[in-house]
């Protein structure tokens, strides 16, 4: 039987890291459910950077590049971390570029820590359990977190994720951050909305007049995409 384990920020993550391990990355608000987006409407890649200046230098190279600091779009770029941006033709079999607050810092922290690096959201959950699964090995759940503190929505989702896996009968959880994770999303799963109605980061993004993202990230299941990482590229598994 494998383990699940809940990483709830960067800081932390050493603690987790452990050889022949899958880590998923989660920040779901929204540099994840937008990578997991982007390669539903057909994307070829992502390159996750953690620095603006990075993401410019592979845009004079071609890429597609987007940045996102403190929810905004960086100036001079197209896009940032809204799903939204990546519904469109446009990024059909292109390879993106993109550096976010904390979504690509998670992701190249990762990188250096584990076999496996999967993305994770709330929009293709059940596919990414049911693959986990199948892999026979332990599975950390690292939370992007906001500015390398806790944050609920990504807990929410290593709650919800914890909870198939525990249920499938193949996984076994003594980390008290898992499990409370799983009390988290149980708590709160009759309505994801409500129950993140106080957390910070909804109500920075409700500040920009980003609500719209926030539903969207919340909705379970509509995709069957799950973004691997291989050689410092997330490509389509």
């Amino acid at each position: 039987m494998n383990q699940v384990e809940v990483c709830f920020s960067p800081p932390l993550f050493e603690q987790f890291a452990k050889p022949n391990c899958i880590v998923v990355v989660v920040d779901i608000f929204r540099a994840t459910s937008a990578m997991v987006t982007a390669f539903h409407y057909g994307a070829k890649s992502f390159i996750p950077v953690s620095t603006i200046e990075e993401a410019k230098e592979l845009g004079k190279q071609g890429f597609l590049a987007g940045g996102e600091r403190n929810g905004e779009v960086v100036e001079g770029f197209e896009f940032g971390n809204s799903p939204f941006s990546y519904m469109n033709e446009n990024i059909r079999g292109r390879e993106i570029a993109l550096t976010t607050t904390n979504g690509t810092r998670a992701i190249n922290i990762a990188a250096k820590g584990a076999d496996t690096v999967l993305i994770g959201s709330f929009l293709n959950l059940q596919s990414l359990a049911d693959h986990l699964k199948m892999q026979g090995k332990d599975v950390v759940i690292f939370c992007a977190g906001w500015k390398d503190r806790f944050n609920m929505e990504d807990s929410l989702f290593a709650g919800a994720l914890t909870n198939l896996l525990l249920n499938s009968g193949k996984f076994y959880s003594d980390c008290d951050s898992a499990n409370a994770s799983s009390l988290v999303y149980r708590t709160g799963r009759k309505n994801l909305m409500s129950f993140l109605k106080s957390c910070s980061h909804r109500k920075r993004l409700a500040h920009l007049k980003l609500e719209k993202d926030v539903e969207y990230c919340l909705q379970r299941d509509i995709t069957d995409v799950i973004p691997v990482l291989k050689d410092g590229k997330l490509v389509r598994l």
